[in-house]
């Protein structure tokens, strides 16, 4: 059984509802545990500090 490698579009902003996390709390893009976060049009964005991978949370 092996895992389907996806490519992520890391410009964009994704929706935490439209895909949600692999395993919770990791980057489902690099595997990643640390995060910065923001608040952008009214909207709390989560961005991988490894990768740069965004969702709204």
């Amino acid at each position: 059984m092996s895992e389907e490698k996806i490519e992520y579009d890391l410009n964009k902003v994704y929706e935490y509802d439209e895909l949600p996390d692999k395993k919770s709390g990791r980057c489902d893009n690099c595997d990643g545990v640390k995060f910065k976060s923001y608040v952008a049009n009214g909207k709390f964005i989560r961005t991988c500090i490894n990768c740069g991978m965004k969702k709204s949370i």
